[in-house]
Order: C-alpha cells, then structure tokens, then sequence
C-alpha cells in the first residue's frame, strides 16, 4: 500500500509541502483538505486586489485544484478537518457545502492551518459591513461591499501591517478613513521615532490617526454605522478588524499536539512535533530566531514556504533543515516604506541585551539626483560583543531591498564593525557613495 499523506490546509505551507513531497516520491498518495473555496494563493496581494491595483482578488491565486491535480495531488476545497486521532492516524473530515461527514486514513499528517484574525467580542463586531481578512473569500467580500455600498466613511481598528496597507486601499476608493490603535503608536515592531514617521504619513494622507484608544464597541441598525473608541464616536460604514493574528492550534491541540512557549505548535528543525508521523508548518508553527536562540512566532508568507518545503522534503524521506528567521517584513504605507529585521531596541531590552543604538538619515541615492528621498536608519547591537540585533529603515524610496543586507548580517550574526565592511552597490541614480547602512554602521563604529 502506497504511503498516504494527509495535509490539513492548502495555503503557503500546505501546498509547498505538498509539491515538495510530489516531487521527493512520485509514490505518495497526497491528499490536501482546505475549508475555504480555495489553494495556494498570495494573501498579502489582497489589499492592492482591493484597492484595484491588482484586477481582481481572484488573481492572487496562484495555483488551482485543477492544476495540482495534474500532478496527483488532490486538494480539495471546502473540506474541513475536525478532529486529528494520531492513535488511529485518522481524520474527521466535514465538506462543508454538503455537510457530509467522513474519516480519511494518513501515515504521514502535515499540520498547516495557519493564523486566525483575531476578533475580540465586541459589541457589534458581527453588523455587516465589519470585516477581518485572511481568506479569498474575505477580500471578495470586502471589495464587493465597497462597489455595491459606496461607503463614504471607515475605520480601521489595528494599526499593524494589514491596518496600514488596507488604509491605503479604502482611501483609493474615496473613504474617508479614522486608524484606532489601542497602542501609542502604529507599527508596534519599529521603535517609535521611527514609527513616528508612519504615522505622519498617514495624516498627510488624510487618514484620522487615534492611538492610546481600545475601542468599546460598534453599532449601527441593518448594517454598521459607527465606532465607539476613547469616549467618541466614529461614523463608519464600513470597519476592518486589524487587530493581530494568532495561531491556529485549536485541532492540534486537541489532538495532543505540543505547543511551544509562543502558543504556536512547538516543531524541531525538521518540522517535526511530539507526535511520530506529524509535522507542522507555516503560521500555525513556531519557528527558531536566529538572533535570541528561542523559539519565536513571526506569522509571515516567507517563512510559511519555506518551513512547508522542508516538512514535505523530510516526510518523504528526505533530510531538510529549516534554519531560523530573524523576522524580516517591509511595508507599503501609501508613499512611505518601512521595514525591519530583527530586534528593535524595546525589543532587545525586554529579552535582557545590554544594547546601544545609531540612528542615522542619509540619501537613497547620489544627493544631485534628481528625486533623491531621506532614508532613516535605526540599528541595535550588544554592548560589549558589537553583534547586530536588528536593523529598521523608513523612506520614500531604497528601503525594501536595503533591509535585506540587515537580514543578511542578521543571519552571520555579524557585528556592526562587519556590516560596515561591506562592498555594497553604488551608482548615482541607485545609492550615494555611502550607502545609508554604511552611514549608520560607520556611527556605531565610531
């Protein structure tokens, strides 16, 4: 009998463990259960489907059924798994549009159910009109909203990486928009100088930003009307739940699968968890951070690939290693870039490093070209031992791909005198003579 793998979720983890594994054994018999109504599609495209930069939200997917069928995987959609019996190497399976039961045997069994958008019980969090987005089926329900409704005012509760790039597509449709953040500041990874120059892109935007406010409620009649933050209300006829992220551990846990000190599923560097035959991967995982030496949850599409990657590579026999993150991410904030790779100085100080700082702010590119743009530059080290802990950039421009030689030094364990040793890229129209990194590590070596 041929060894049957089971992969419960059918996003970035599920379906790179699945292609892997296809690719490893020819043999396997790959079954993928996903309950949304779709597969192996980009989430973090789905504000700029909304906005309309991109044409449709249908086009962030990047593979169908249909076409992983071609290469005997079968994925199927709607399908959701209620219960793991590891004992019997069993699952319990529900398809939801008939709402037929059924169990499926596995051998081996990938865990790959990502992250759940947090939705506190609010009052009201369930009018129409209020919505969180982690699936297609969400982004659908968002823009469509938008076209038939034409809501002329909205909120954004949570200003965090989906808060600040779904501000930016709503205004593109003309909404009037208030941010509330239950925080002093947007961004809450940056330190706040540096997330300071955020938030004043955002009121240059025209977003109402309101920070140090939980919000108590929401309210309307047929639909949503307002929001009830800091004492006031808000008019909003349309509201996005931006409020984080948590792990998805709801069946591995009932099913006995260890979680680590995150709350994720705890995983070795193979993927493996406690349980022989189990792997896990993507958001509802734990990953190692390069830089503390601890297990660390940073939900995140990279990681999410790679760690499906290795689980598929090892249950077929293979002998991969996922090496750790160091919680890279960039984003797009209207005309702004902000980006950050791995501790900020709050953070180092909370896991006890004796740190020091420079701040710097050089050009993106030779200073008599046209269009050049600051570039603020923040990086953390060790006292004492000078090793890099982390890295954060804001600027109009230059700032995405800068972030990497951090992540780069990061991944090393580089000290600031390393990273400001390297031969990086200079051209006029591409980056002064000292790039902005080597500006801000030349001040640590000082």
């Amino acid at each position: 009998m041929s060894t049957r793998v089971v992969i419960v979720g059918g996003v970035a983890a599920g379906m790179s463990a699945a292609a892997k594994a296809r690719r490893m054994d020819p043999s396997l018999e790959i079954v993928v259960y996903e309950r949304s109504g779709y597969v192996s599609y980009g989430s973090c495209g789905f504000p700029y489907a909304i906005k309309g930069e991109i044409a449709r939200v249908e086009d962030v997917v990047v593979r169908t059924p249909e076409q992983f069928a071609k290469q005997g995987i079968t994925a199927l959609v709607g399908h959701e798994v209620l219960a793991i019996d590891p004992g019997a190497g069993t699952v319990r399976v529900r398809d939801r549009r008939s709402g037929a039961e059924f169990s499926d045997r596995w051998d081996e069994l990938v865990l790959t159910t990502g992250g759940v958008a947090s939705r506190p019980p609010l009052p009201g969090a369930d009018l129409p009109g209020v919505f969180t987005l982690r699936t297609v089926e969400d982004a659908l329900a968002i823009r469509g909203w938008i076209d038939e409704r034409r809501p002329a005012r909205g909120a954004i509760i949570g200003g965090g990486y989906i808060g600040l790039e779904m501000a930016e597509a709503l205004a593109a449709h003309g909404i009037a928009l208030t941010l509330v953040e239950r925080l002093p500041q947007v961004l809450p990874n940056l330190d706040p100088e540096l997330a300071n120059h955020v938030q004043a892109e955002l009121t240059r935007q025209g977003v109402d930003v309101r920070l140090d406010q939980p919000v108590e409620g929401l309210a309307g009649d047929e639909r949503v009307r307002e929001v009830a933050a800091g004492g006031q209300r808000i008019p909003a006829e349309i509201v996005i739940l931006a409020m984080g992220v948590r792990p998805g551990v709801e069946l591995a846990r009932a099913a006995g699968i260890a979680l680590g000190p995150t709350g994720a599923v705890a995983v070795d560097d193979h993927q493996r968890t406690n349980l022989a035959h189990v792997w896990a991967a993507g958001d509802v995982a734990e990953a190692y951070h390069r830089v503390t030496g601890k297990p660390a949850w940073v939900p995140l599409g990279t990681t999410a690939n790679k760690q499906g990657r290795v689980a598929g590579e090892n249950l077929a026999g293979g002998d991969a290693r996922f090496a750790g993150i160091v919680g890279t991410a960039v984003v797009k904030v209207f005309d702004l870039e902000a980006a950050s790779s791995g501790l900020s100085e709050a953070r180092a100080r909370a896991e006890g490093y004796r740190v020091q700082t420079v701040s710097a702010t050089a050009s993106s590119r030779a200073h008599y070209m046209p269009g050049h743009q600051p570039i603020h530059v923040k990086l953390v080290y060790e006292t004492g031992s000078r090793r890099l802990l982390g890295g954060q950039l804001v600027g109009r421009e230059g700032v995405a791909k800068r972030v990497d030689t951090i992540a780069a030094a990061l991944h090393q364990g580089w000290t600031v005198d390393e990273l400001a040793e390297l031969d990086l890229s200079y051209a006029p129209p591409f980056a002064p003579v000292w790039d902005p990194i080597l500006v801000a590590a030349n001040l640590a070596r000082r």
